[in-house]
Formats: structure tokens, sequence, C-alpha cells
């Protein structure tokens, strides 16, 4: 058996019994062999499957090998072709090289010969389908993870990591949102043997459900209105390497039955196709949903939750896990500043430490991001943090007996706050949300909450 690739060959003969001797030779060799006599045959043929190579005869019953090429050549992603004749004119070999045809042989040929030019047409075709799919890719980060650890629980999550990594298992990444479950993913994938291969991510709740199919399985030429041309999608993007799909639990039940298929047979069709695209993809998942509660609710396939979950790695929030803190906080201002001499005051640290992080590792981040650009000097102090964390520490250091009445004045404290901010900036709530460094959305639920509105605060000033 040679040790040659196994190669989708597609052979096109109109005399049957050397037609029936190169397909019994071809597969001899390991390659996949499909025989038709005639060009109709050939072409409906390369119509519903993906040939790597294909053979064709110039005289063949009803239209000729050099229309069947003429075909060919406008597919998407179109096999090499040889043409093959017993009466060879060099007009005939011109005109099929003009085609496009990578080779053109004259019966009868040795079986040798032919083989050692399949395998050079298939590595031409392989070399112009990686250049395709490495400029495909080109939109999508691949880069190396860099997690900072300093607490025992995440050096238990790395560990699991490392474990897991050396298997081709699927894995759930589970977590409150901002914990760092694309950067665990994305470990599993650079501590795996396919480091080498790609890392492509998806989130699953950013795409509205048809876009997410094609941006998941690719489309066919014409398969809906604009789509002028064959789309790779991500499933082959990832080929050789791991998707890693965010937020699985906001995918739609038709979607989750497409994707069990290919999690269990790992091929697919692309929408509005015909023909079977077989990938070697690995699966990380992550959700901050309770999985097992939709299934339920009958919100999500049990049969896709056993699929995905052959392990779990389960992060902990930021506030779980306070002494990275320190190290985080650390790490984002030398990226951010770009390693200059910035660097955190005592108060400002201990005004971090003090903070409950209901954003977690991402807002920690995006805190760090905004001091850098209000302070005026390489220390960051307590005054350059959001309002609302300088808020949470002076409660949290208010006597504990005092905790009855804290409740209130914590309310009272954040409306007044809130309405200072506001009336400095005009009413501006942009402005005031970034002032307290919270989302105009939060800022929008706080004023319905607190009952405020311009409107309402002109009457009580006036009275």
């Amino acid at each position: 058996m040679s040790s040659n690739p196994s190669i989708n060959l597609l052979i096109a003969e109109d005399e049957k019994n050397l037609g029936v001797v190169l397909q019994k030779e071809m597969s001899r060799l390991g390659h996949h062999v499909t025989l038709v006599h005639d060009a109709e045959a050939a072409i409906k043929a390369a119509r519903e499957s993906e040939f790597d190579v294909a053979l064709l005869d110039i005289m063949m019953p009803g239209r000729s090998g050099l229309e069947v090429l003429r075909e060919l050549r406008q597919q998407d992603q179109p096999p090499e072709v040889l043409m093959m004749t017993g009466h060879a004119t060099v007009e005939t070999a011109l005109q099929a090289m003009k085609l496009g045809a990578y080779d053109y042989l004259t019966k009868p040929c040795h079986i040798r010969e032919l083989e050692a030019i399949i395998n050079k047409a298939y590595e031409k075709r392989q070399l112009r389908f990686e250049n395709l799919i490495l400029q495909s890719r080109l939109t999508y980060k691949e880069k190396a993870p860099d997690i900072v650890v300093r607490s025992q629980k995440m050096a238990d999550v790395m560990t699991l990591v490392r474990k897991i990594a050396s298997s081709n298992a699927t894995v759930l990444v589970t977590g409150d949102s901002g914990t760092g479950k694309e950067l665990v993913a994305n470990t599993v994938h650079c501590f795996s043997q396919r480091h080498a291969g790609p890392f492509i991510d998806i989130s699953c709740a950013a795409i509205q459900e048809t876009l997410l199919e094609s941006e998941l399985f690719g489309y066919e030429q014409g398969a809906f209105t604009g789509a002028r041309k064959r789309k790779l999608g991500l499933l082959e993007l990832a080929h050789g390497g791991t998707l890693f799909l965010d937020e699985i639990g906001e995918m739609s039940l038709t979607l989750q039955s497409k994707l069990l298929r290919v999690l269990e047979t790992q091929s697919f069709y692309r929408v509005g196709g015909t023909k079977k695209v077989e990938v070697d993809v690995r699966f990380i998942a992550a959700t901050n949903r309770d999985l097992g509660h939709d299934v339920v609710e009958g919100k999500f396939r049990s049969d896709l939750l056993f699929r995905i979950n052959n392990f779990t790695i389960k992060l902990p929030s930021l506030s779980e896990r306070p002494e990275d803190i320190p190290a985080l906080a650390e790490h984002f201002l030398a990226l951010v500043s770009g390693g200059g001499r910035a660097h955190l005051s005592d108060e400002a640290m201990q005004v971090l430490m003090n903070y409950a992080w209901p954003g977690n590792v991402r807002e920690l981040r995006n805190v760090i991001e905004r001091a850098v650009i209000l302070s005026s000097g390489d220390e960051l102090g307590a005054e350059d943090l959001p309002l609302e964390l300088r808020t949470h520490r002076m409660i949290n250091v208010m006597p504990a007996e005092d905790d009855e009445s804290n409740g209130g004045s914590l309310d009272e404290l954040r409306r007044k706050q809130i309405l200072v901010v506001l009336e400095q900036t005009g009413w501006h709530q942009g402005k005031a949300s970034e002032i307290l460094g919270i989302s105009p959305s939060t800022l929008y639920r706080q004023l319905k909450v607190y009952g405020l509105t311009r409107s309402r605060r002109l009457h009580e000033q006036a009275f």
C-alpha cells in the first residue's frame, strides 16, 4: 500500500475496460475513485461530490472532455484536471492547457507515471486551498493566551486545563460573564497537539440564528439572496484546530441539532449545498448559564449537553479569588501603559481589593484602562478610579454596629452621587455613566429604581 495521501479522484473514461483497470489500480494505491463513462455523468458527479483530481478522456460520447473541463473550472474549488487521449495533437494539448488543465497525457500511460502526476496535481490543489484558508483566517485572532494566576483556585483550574488539553475530548467551560472563559479555551488549544492549527472563536449570542448558521457551515453560491459566491464556514476554517463556541446556551434548538450531528460525524453540508464536507475539529464550548436547568425547561438538548461536556472547567468569579486582583491589575496596567513606569498607589490598590467586581476580570481591565486615561502622572491614585468603586470602599470600612442602617444609607448615598454627577453634566446620561464608571444601561436602570428624572428634580428644587 502506498504511503501517499488518499485522493478523491474522478475518472471519466469511455473505454469501459480501461476505466475499470484505472479504477482498480488507483483504489489499490489508496485513493477514493469514482468512475463514469461519459461527459454528462462526469459533470453530474462533480456537482454532487468534491473531487481533488479529475482524469478526463478527451473523446467521449456526447460532449467532449474539454467541455467537461470548462464546466469544472467554473466551480469555486475545482479539482485539478488531467486530460487523457489516444489521439494526441499539439492543438488539443494547447487548448486543454489554456482552459486550465494541469497536464495532458497520451494513452497508454504507465500506472507509476500516472500516479506521480496525480499526486503533483493534488499537491497543487492543496496549496491553493490552504492559501484560501489562510486568507480567510486573517479576520480571526490567533494569539497565545496570557493568564495571570496567583490564587489556589485558578492554579487548580490550570492544572486541570493541562491534563485535559492533551486529549481530543470536547470541553465545556462554565463561569460568570467576564471570568475569562475564552482565554481558558485558547489555553486548552495551545497546550494541545493541535496548537499549530487554528483557534477559531464565535459568540453564539452575538449573531442572529440565520447568520450564525451561515457563519458556522458556510454557504454555496445562490443559497440565498446575496450569496454571490461560495463562502467557507468557521468549521472549515478550524480544520486541524479548535472551534470555540462561546455562549452556546444561546443557540437555537434547530442549530443545536445540526451541531450535534457535526460533533458525531465530523461532517456537514454548507447552506444550500449537496456535497458533504468532512473536517477534523476539536470543539470547546462556554456558557454562563445553567444548561442543566435549560434542558429541564426544553431550551437546550440533553444529548448535546452530554456530548459537549466530556470535561467541564468551572471558572471562579474574581470575588472568589481576591489574591489574583493585585497581579491582574498590575498586568493590565503594564499592557495599557505599554510597559512603562505607571503603577498603582496603595490607596488605589486597597479600593480595588475592597470592590465586589460583579463584572469580574473584564470589569477590572476596563477600570484600569479608564484610570490610565484619566491619570495625570505615573502613579494611579484612588481618585483616578470610578466613583462607584470608591463608594464601595467607604461603605465597607463603616463600623459593624451601623450595619442595620447601612442599607438605607447606601441607597441614599448612591442616589445623591448620581444626582451630583448628572447635574455636573447637565443631565447628559452618557457623560454621567462614564464618570460613574457604569454602563449607560445600568445608569438608566438606577434612574428608574430611584425615580429620578430631570423634571422631577427641577420640581424638588423649586420647593
